[in-house]
């Protein structure tokens, strides 16, 4: 329960956003009050050991880290590392009834040779080099945007200073640029897949929301890097609540907030636990959750949720699987991000028949082995043993096709997601799995509605909504995690520069009260 009844702040939900936030408004000196409805603190950025009896410590929803800004990192005095992969990518694929593949990363050189053998020549790698160097200059003046207040439209161009980046990136769908810089079928997969994590859109979706996940997927750090957190995403989740407690934040678990009333100066939280309900009062209250959950706990008319489409898989295999691609070795072929069936006709193929209401027949997805990079994940004994864990991201799965049977169409659409990937390997997957304390094997798969359930995800939606421009919109407010209520802010991934592991809604949120915005004492 907590120590008193008043609080500067209560903060309701006690994931990454919500202890950042807890944190930095603690270190200013404001009374802070964290309500988690579970046991732990976390959210999705959590760490479990999903496979009974085995001591392997798996990113379970959130696996790598680059919209984390290294400021929060220093600021909040967090123990926490990231490694960088070896590897960036590599694609497998089979031309002319040969296996080959795309090795992205180990070098300049050896990413070049790789380009050639596959394509022929030079010309694609040479591609490469541009666009990513084109977005490379935008990540590096649009990433420290995200924890100042917001620009306007006309002032973030100004700050990109590239007229042929803007319109790639902000004016015209995606694959108009994937199109024009590039003509081999599997390098234009590969650009195009980072505009579909977790977003269910063509390539040339007029809406432009591929070109907004695209966006958040290259800026991060200021490079597009993406690392493999040290001791897996709870650690630093738990780095996090650690920083906010030692401020002085009090965490309370098994607490969840059921309602919110307030004038606009002050609010009182209703809360729910095991000895009952009680209420807090704050001066403000910052909503680490959905909007959604945000209009229930406050009684306003929630927004529609925007759909989910992805498909979690975790593994742990004794070994790693060989591949058909005998030039590659299976430690460079997974320390990266291993994409399957990822070309640019079977995204567009996959979307289409999504779109039609059928599960993909080749589904695709790409797969991450975190213990390559960080082995402390897993336990001395299967480090020795030569254990690996994969955490693979499914793409184009909307939630729309698991509502008749989520069991059922989770069932086959891992099927035939395995068999993808089993096509690119000398032995199947199934042959590596390692099993659990009850002879089980050790594989767990999560649709979007398992995300609703467990988690809370309107829809399944791993960003809570539909992503936002990194710029000042009508109704965005100063910082983007502004509410219709004036000492309500809305903390989560669904703010303005939210989704993804980030800290930087909590960041902003936290800027907004202590810069007087909404303050009822300012002025």
């Amino acid at each position: 329960m907590p120590a008193h009844e008043g609080y500067d702040a209560v903060i309701v939900g006690g994931g990454h956003n919500g202890l950042v936030a807890a944190a930095y408004l603690a270190r200013a000196g404001r009374s802070v009050l964290v309500l988690e409805r579970l046991d732990h603190t976390g959210g999705a950025a959590v760490s479990t050991r999903p496979f009974a009896g085995v001591d392997a410590r798996l990113s379970r929803y959130s696996y790598l880290v680059s919209l984390l800004p290294r400021k929060i990192v220093r600021d909040l005095g967090l123990d926490f590392r990231v490694r960088a992969r070896t590897v960036s990518s590599y694609t497998p694929v089979e031309r002319d009834g040969r296996p080959t593949g795309l090795l992205v990363g180990g070098g300049e050189r050896r990413t070049r040779e790789s380009f050639a053998r596959l394509t022929g020549s030079d010309r694609e790698y040479e591609a490469w080099q541009r666009f990513y160097a084109m977005t490379g200059r935008v990540a590096e003046r649009v990433f420290p945007t995200l924890t100042e207040p917001l620009p306007t439209r006309d002032e973030l161009r100004r700050r990109v200073d590239d007229e042929e980046a803007w319109r790639v990136l902000f004016e015209e769908p995606i694959g108009t640029a994937v199109e024009e810089y590039f003509t081999d079928d599997l390098v234009r997969g590969v650009v195009l897949t980072d505009a579909l994590i977790g977003t269910f859109a063509d390539a040339h979706d007029a809406s432009l929301r591929q070109n907004r996940c695209f966006l958040y997927h290259v800026i991060g750090g200021g490079t597009g890097a993406w690392n493999v957190p040290v001791g897996g995403m709870g650690a630093l989740t738990d780095a996090m609540a650690a920083a906010a407690r030692a401020a002085g934040a009090v965490i309370a678990t098994g607490r969840e907030a059921v309602r919110i009333e307030t004038d606009g100066r002050t609010a009182e939280v209703t809360h729910r636990g095991e000895d009952g309900e009680s209420t807090v009062f704050a001066r403000h209250v910052l909503v680490n959750a959905s909007p959604q959950e945000l209009a229930r706990l406050t009684g306003d008319t929630p927004p529609t949720p925007a759909e989910g489409a992805q498909l979690k898989v975790n593994m742990l295999l004794t070994r790693l699987p060989a591949l058909r691609d005998i030039t590659v070795d299976p430690r460079d072929a997974f320390s990266g991000t291993f994409h399957i069936a990822e070309g640019y006709a079977q995204l567009a193929a996959a979307h289409a028949q999504a779109a039609a209401g059928s599960l993909p027949a080749a589904p695709p997805s790409e797969i991450y082995c975190h213990s390559l990079t960080d082995p402390t994940i897993l336990g001395p004994e299967l480090v020795e043993r030569g254990y690996q864990t994969l955490t693979l991201f499914g793409l184009h799965t909307p939630a729309r096709l698991f509502e008749h049977d989520n069991d059922g169409a989770r069932e086959e659409l891992l099927k035939s997601t395995l068999a993808q990937l089993n096509a690119h390997l000398a032995e199947p997957v199934e042959n590596c799995l390692a099993t659990d304390a009850d002879g089980r094997p050790c594989i767990e798969a999560k649709t979007p509605l398992d995300l609703e359930r467990d988690l809370r995800l309107p829809g399944g939606n791993i960003f809570h909504r539909e992503l936002a421009w990194p710029y000042a919109h009508q109704d965005t407010g100063r910082w983007g995690v502004e509410t219709r209520h004036t000492n309500v802010l809305l903390c989560g991934a669904g703010a303005v520069r939210g989704g993804g592991v980030s800290g930087v809604p909590g960041h902003n949120a936290a800027m907004a009260v202590l810069e007087g915005g909404g303050d009822p004492a300012a002025g």
